[in-house]
C-alpha cells in the first residue's frame, strides 16, 4: 500500500498575452508583489497563434511568460487562478480585457494550467477551477499531449519551459527525474520589462 505523503512543490509559471506595454508592466509589478521575487522573464514573442483573442484585445498581440523564485504547494493553484482573474478584470476597460493572464505549474515532468472551463481531459481543482496537464516531460524533452494549444506545442515555447525547468531542478536538487535537456540554450535572467 502507498503512503501518503507531501508533494513536491512546483514552480509557478505565468503566461501573458497583451497589446498594451504599459499593463504588462502594471501586472507584472502585481504578480510579484503577490506571489514575490521572478527568477525568469522570457523574451517578448509575437502571439498569432489564434484569432480568439482578437474581438475582445485587438490585434498585434504580444506573450511573455514569468516564473517566480518561490516553490508553491500544487493546492495553491487554484486560488493563484481566482486572483488572475481578478488582476484580468481590474485592467478591462469596457468589459473587455487589456491583458490575458494564464497561471500553471511547472515540476520535473510535467507543465499544468489552471482554468475555469470544464472539459473531458481537466479535472476539477476547487473553487470553480480546473486543471489540465499540458506538456509532459519525457526522454529529454516537454512533450504536447492530444489537447496541448499550439502555441505551447512551438519550439519557442518548449525551450521557455526548459530554461524555467532548469531553474526548477537547480532549486530542488535533491528531486529525482531532473535531467537536464541538451537543447544548446542558456539560462540566465531575462531583462526586466
Amino acid at each position: 500500500m502507498g503512503q501518503v505523503g507531501k508533494p513536491l512543490p512546483a514552480k509557478l509559471v505565468v503566461g501573458l498575452i497583451y497589446r498594451n506595454s504599459i499593463v504588462r508592466i502594471q501586472t507584472i509589478a502585481l504578480l510579484e508583489k503577490k506571489y514575490g521575487g521572478i527568477d525568469f522573464i522570457s523574451d517578448e514573442l509575437d502571439f498569432g497563434y489564434t484569432d480568439y483573442y482578437r474581438p475582445e484585445m485587438g490585434d498585434c498581440l504580444k506573450r511573455l511568460f514569468i516564473s517566480f523564485r518561490k516553490l508553491k504547494r500544487p493546492d495553491e493553484l487554484a486560488g493563484i487562478k481566482i486572483f488572475t482573474n481578478k488582476l484580468e478584470k481590474l485592467f478591462s476597460r469596457n468589459y473587455r480585457r487589456l491583458i490575458n493572464i494564464d497561471p500553471g505549474f511547472l515540476n520535473a515532468s510535467k507543465l499544468i494550467l489552471a482554468t475555469t472551463k470544464d472539459y473531458s481531459h481537466r479535472i476539477y481543482l476547487s473553487k470553480g477551477i480546473f486543471v489540465e496537464v499540458t506538456l509532459i516531460y519525457r526522454g529529454k524533452s516537454f512533450e504536447p499531449l492530444d489537447w496541448t494549444y499550439p502555441d505551447y506545442k512551438s519550439k519557442e515555447y518548449i525551450e521557455i519551459f526548459h530554461a524555467i525547468r532548469k531553474i526548477y531542478c537547480e532549486q530542488a536538487r535533491s528531486h529525482r527525474h531532473c535531467e537536464e535537456p541538451s537543447l544548446g540554450i542558456s539560462v540566465t535572467k531575462q531583462s526586466r520589462f
